[in-house]
């Protein structure tokens, strides 16, 4: 049962975390491969907190308060990559966003108050899984909402064409900037709620690859669909831990199975499982 439990906790932060990505890649059309970067500095910001600094009230405030430690962390993290790069398109600002998420990593390792490469240890248990989907049911509000408002159209048109996006108006350092800010501190919140309820902080749950699998969770949902960001980061989660389950040849060859499961399904749908849609519930009306 703890099992299932944790894996219902991994896919609800996984959510969150995919759908701060998607406001960066998937609105605003800007290519990072540091999200990893965000999510530790939001998750060791609010550890910090919770072990040396918990102010002594009820413990659901201070996982508010945690949370938005790990939210300001990140989203300054975000504004200090964002306004020297965000100027920089396509492959340059990639390479400029993956240097920042190894600088994260290898200043924690190198950082004794929280462990260093031994890691984080005594992280009160302060979240659940209440938390955590409450937070991601928020998230796919906020994101929801962002898409259908004047504003969130106004960066989606950025990653259509930004010359014609500019013509029309729309400043483009000051929504990308906010694409970047309030991706990276929804990433710092899901940090926190990561760190709090693991109890425990490794460098290694931070590096380039979890970049990497964040942003596959992206592109198989779709860019631009809050439906496929849940949906994605929902397989990517269950469906290893599946073929593990499974047992026997399946088991052994899993980590060869899942990546051409990915291929023939990215063949088969280039666009993502979704594309740019959503899944709607619509009354129809009756004639």
């Amino acid at each position: 049962m703890d099992y299932y439990h944790q894996i219902l906790l991994i896919v609800g932060i996984f959510i969150t975390l995919t759908l701060s990505l998607n406001l960066i890649n998937g609105f605003c059309g800007q290519f990072s491969l540091g999200h990893a970067g965000f999510w530790g500095a939001g998750a060791y910001a609010s550890a910090v907190y919770s072990v040396f600094y918990a102010l002594p009230i009820a413990a659901p405030l201070n996982m508010l308060i945690a949370m938005a430690v790990g939210f300001v962390a990140a989203a300054i993290c975000g504004i200090i990559i964002g306004v020297p790069c965000l100027r920089l398109r396509g492959d340059y600002l990639a390479i400029a966003t993956l240097g920042f998420g190894e600088i994260v990593r290898i200043s924690i390792m190198n950082t004794e108050l929280v462990g260093g490469p031994r890691g984080f240890i005594n992280i009160p248990h302060w979240a659940n899984i209440w938390w955590v989907y409450g937070v991601a049911a928020l998230t796919v509000i906020f994101m929801f909402n962002l898409k259908r408002s004047a504003f969130g159209r106004a960066i989606i048109s950025i990653r259509e064409d930004e010359i014609a996006a500019e013509n029309m108006g729309v400043n483009l350092f000051k929504s990308k900037l906010f694409s970047f800010t309030i991706g990276a501190g929804i990433a710092g919140i899901a940090g926190a709620l990561f760190a709090h309820t693991q109890q425990f902080l490794h460098p290694s749950n931070f590096n380039f690859m979890w970049s990497v699998i964040i942003l596959v969770m992206v592109i198989l949902g779709g860019q631009g669909s809050v439906t496929g960001s849940v949906i994605g980061a929902a397989i990517l989660t269950i469906v290893p831990e599946a073929l593990r389950y499974a047992g026997g040849t399946v088991a052994a060859w899993r980590m060869t199975i899942f990546p051409v499961l990915l291929i023939i399904l990215m063949m088969a749908r280039p666009e993502g499982l979704f594309g740019a849609h959503e899944i709607t519930f619509k009354k129809r009306k009756e004639v």
